[in-house]
Formats: structure tokens, C-alpha cells, sequence
């Protein structure tokens, strides 16, 4: 007589059928077992999502697009408007005066400046002037980004819904503040597919400081419940900008797609036998990981660059910066990369902002113009939309200490700004209006879900229609909220 197995959840009738009725075999081998359930909804959870079905949009109620792709560049930590692109010259006349509770309204603010006891107004400690043709209205921070004024819409009135670092950024990304959403590169990757089969739709660069109040999460490039081919791969500087698809020492690339080939046979095995969705995922990957062996190198190469091109942007092959990865995210369109997402830390500024986003400005004003110029000079400007923006705004009373020389701001969830150009944008305009004060929006607020609206809108996608079924109800990237701002698109 055949040995039963240690683990009979795995046997056969045909081959044990003296065990054939047994309960653990009922139970784990019944097609309608609790076993095969329990599995099932652990296969499931484990693959996060991959039998996501197709976009289920109708084609002709679908936007002209005017853009194919998106250059996120992310200040993690949240913009300080009143200094940069939302003047208020009251500030300045009213410095050190209480803001009134009949502007505060009793809305809530952190417990921070909730527990300092005074909520003392302060303008900004910059000048600022009318560029372009349009004369819009900046801060002297942008040197060289003024330039490109008239390319510029400068969103003045968004709004979010929390005032804490890591769920504005759930929110502004995955457009909720529950776990496991989608992000916004996701969702675009997912519904307009690749442009170049040897590169991933969807990349996420980071530089800047990454300790304090607001590193940014991996969950703000992940895939949520959408296949797993459409998570953001994260590219660094150095010799390996994307770990493990570089050859390990003493293996030769005869040896290594020995191995690759082999193993793509046995997860074909698998998921022929399976059908399960993790596997034909991992497949996938193994494939755009073996183009990227050939692409990744020549992408990420930065010294073949002309020696003006580089001093534009600042940018030093070989080395992690932001500069850098300006560049690199112009690499990265003109080989049809459809999201490109730049998180820069050390925007948090609770103190010394004359100071400290002096400093910041003086690193992404330079890096983030030649981005421009070169997108513009390239003919790539017109069907990129690019995206300057953090997670909230920040105050108009000060947090700490104040002097004529140092003066901090706490976060602000009611009233904060961005900046766009490209890809269909309406340049040279401003959007969205603040009280005197700079505290809550007067006219024509934009909230978080407005923006992922109208960026989708100018990608050709109707927010509406993009959605997939999980879990019993329909998700989308705008949750149940957003407006498309049409006054910004041209």
C-alpha cells in the first residue's frame, strides 16, 4: 500500500482513494472547500489585485488628450505659498498682530501652534515682482523659473483634507487616506499602457533629505490593488540606479539569460497550472527587467549630455541630485515614460524660512527652469504636463520665534498653491483666490481631487470612468469627489 503523505491536503483520490473522502482532503482539495476559498482570498490579497480588469472607459465620451505624459515634482514637506507665488501685502502691514478669530473662524490647526498660545500673522520676508508677458505675480525666488512665466498657470487655492505630512500625501497621491489605494502614476499607467517596451511607464526619483517630518512612504508609488507591473520603479543615482537588474560579479550575460530562460519556463509551467495572476506579474517583470539591462545604462548615463546642458541644470554625472534627476526626467520623456514623479525632501519649514527655503528655492529654481527650457526647445513641452507642488500649504501666523530676520510656518490644509505647465495648461494665468489674510480660499478653490481630475482630463481620461472593481465596489483615483478646472486648460 502507498505512504500517505505528511501533508494529505495535497492528495489525490486517484492515487489514494482509501483517503478519498477523508475531511482535511474534502476540505482542502473541494473546489467549493473552505480550504480553496481561504486560498483563494490569500492568493489574492498576495498578488494585490493583478486580475484588475481592463480600463473600462467608452472611448467616444472620452477628452481630447492634450498631454501623453506627467512630470510630478513633489516638495515633500509642503510649499510655503506666502512666500513664493500668493502675496499678501497685509501680512507685512499687520506683522506680529493676532489673526482674527473672525478670519480663523475656529477651524482647526495643529496642535503644534494650537499649544504656543498666540497665532501671530508675518508677511513674507521676499520681494515680489510681475514676470513675463502676463505680468504674473511671483516671488524674486524664482530666478530663473520666471522666465517661464508665461508658460505658467499658479494655482493659488488648493485645498486638502488633513494637515498632517503623511496623509496629505495619501490623499494628493492615492486620492484617499486608507492604505492600499492605488497611486496617481499607477492609475495613469494602467490606463494609457507604455509608450516604450523597454522602460517602465511609471518611475519615481527621490533626493533631498529623507528624515524629519516628511520622508516620503513607498505607498505613494505603489500599485494598490492594480496589477503589479504598474507600481513606480525607483531609480537612483550612483552605478545601479535600479537594484538587482545589473548583471552580480562573475556572472556573464550568457549565464545570466541561461537562468532567465529556465526560469521563465517553469513560471510558465506555473501559471498554466495555477492561473494565478502573481505569477504571470512576476513573468512580466522578469522580461522588462531583462530590456532594462540594455536601456537602464545608456538612460542613466548623464555624461554623454553636452557640457551646456549640464551646467543648465546643475546636474554632475554620477552623483544623487535633484539637478540630476531633472534631467534624467527629460531623458525619461523623450522616451515616452507616461509618469514621472521627482520627491525632493526638506521642504518642511517650521522655522528660519528666509533662511532655509532660500536655500531650497536656490537648489529646484535653476534644475526645474532648464527642465522647462529643454522640454520647450524639444518640442516635448506641448504634450507634457509638468506639476510643481507639495502636500499642503503653510500658514500665515508664525510658528516659534519671530524676528525680522527668522520666522517659521506651520502646516495649512485650507489654502495652498502649485504650479503647472505644459500639456494643454492655459500659460500666463493664475487660478484661485485667498482672503487678505492668506487663511481660507475666497473664490474658485481647487482641491486635491480637482487637480487629479483635470490632469487626467488633459491626459484624455475621464476621472469618472476610470475605475476598478475590488472587493465588492468600484474605486477610482478621485475617490468620490473632484471637478475638472477648465478655466486651467487652454
Amino acid at each position: 500500500m502507498n505512504q500517505l503523505p505528511s501533508d494529505d491536503s495535497r492528495v489525490s483520490p486517484q492515487e489514494f482513494p482509501h483517503v478519498a473522502l477523508s475531511r482535511r482532503l474534502f476540505l482542502g482539495g473541494s473546489v467549493l472547500g473552505l480550504g480553496s476559498i481561504a486560498a483563494a482570498c490569500l492568493s489574492e490579497r498576495e498578488s494585490h489585485g493583478d486580475t484588475a480588469p481592463a480600463v473600462t472607459m467608452a472611448p467616444a465620451r472620452l477628452p481630447k488628450a492634450t498631454a501623453k505624459r506627467v512630470i510630478l515634482i513633489f516638495a515633500a514637506g509642503g510649499l510655503s505659498q506666502l512666500d513664493l507665488f500668493d502675496e499678501k501685502p497685509l501680512l507685512n502691514q499687520r506683522r506680529g498682530e493676532e489673526l482674527p478669530p473672525s478670519i480663523r473662524k475656529g477651524q482647526r490647526i495643529s496642535g503644534v501652534t494650537e499649544a504656543q498660545g498666540a497665532l501671530p500673522v508675518v508677511g513674507s520676508a521676499f520681494q515680489f515682482k510681475s514676470f513675463g508677458k502676463s505680468g504674473l505675480r511671483l516671488s524674486e525666488l524664482f530666478r530663473e523659473m520666471g522666465g517661464f512665466a508665461d508658460d505658467l498657470c499658479v494655482v493659488r487655492s488648493m485645498q486638502t483634507d488633513h494637515v498632517l505630512h503623511e496623509a496629505a500625501m495619501s490623499i494628493l497621491y492615492t486620492g484617499s487616506l486608507q492604505l492600499g489605494r492605488p497611486s496617481w502614476g499607477s492609475w495613469v499607467s494602467y490606463a494609457l499602457g507604455s509608450e516604450n517596451q523597454d522602460l517602465p511607464e511609471f518611475v519615481v526619483m527621490l533626493s533631498g533629505t529623507r528624515d524629519g517630518g516628511s520622508p516620503p512612504h513607498p505607498r505613494m508609488w505603489h500599485n494598490g490593488y492594480l496589477p503589479g507591473r504598474y507600481q513606480g520603479c525607483t531609480f537612483r543615482g550612483g552605478s545601479e540606479p535600479v537594484f538587482f537588474v545589473k548583471n552580480p560579479k562573475g556572472v556573464t550575460d550568457g549565464a545570466r539569460k541561461s537562468v532567465l530562460e529556465r526560469l521563465a519556463e517553469l513560471n510558465g509551467l506555473e501559471s498554466a497550472r495555477s492561473g494565478d495572476p502573481y505569477v504571470a506579474t512576476r513573468i512580466q517583470n522578469y522580461e522588462m527587467a531583462a530590456r532594462m539591462q540594455t536601456s537602464v545604462p545608456e538612460l542613466t548615463d548623464l555624461s554623454k549630455e553636452p557640457a551646456d546642458v549640464l551646467a543648465q541644470y546643475g546636474a554632475e554625472p554620477g552623483k544623487e541630485s535633484f539637478a540630476n534627476n531633472c534631467l534624467l526626467a527629460r531623458r525619461l520623456a523623450e522616451r515616452g515614460v507616461r509618469f514621472i514623479q521627482l520627491m525632493d525632501g526638506g521642504w518642511d519649514h517650521h522655522y528660519n524660512i528666509p533662511v532655509s527655503l532660500k536655500e531650497k528655492m536656490a537648489g529646484a529654481d535653476k534644475p526645474i527652469a532648464a527642465l522647462l527650457r529643454d522640454l520647450k526647445e524639444r518640442g516635448l513641452l506641448a504634450e507634457t504636463l509638468v506639476i510643481f507642488c507639495g502636500e499642503f500649504g503653510r500658514t500665515s501666523y508664525c510658528e516659534g520665534p519671530m524676528s525680522f530676520a527668522s520666522y517659521g510656518r506651520d502646516h495649512q490644509q485650507l489654502s495652498g498653491g502649485l504650479l503647472l505647465a505644459g500639456g494643454g495648461i492655459r500659460g500666463g494665468t493664475s487660478y484661485g483666490e485667498t482672503d487678505e489674510w492668506g487663511w481660507d480660499v475666497v473664490k474658485d478653490p481647487a482641491h486635491v481631487h480637482d487637480i487629479q481630475a483635470t490632469v487626467l482630463h488633459a491626459l484624455g481620461l475621464d476621472h469618472k470612468q476610470l475605475v476598478t472593481r475590488y472587493q465588492g465596489r468600484d474605486f477610482r483615483l478621485t475617490d468620490v469627489g473632484g471637478n475638472v478646472l477648465h478655466p486651467l486648460l487652454a
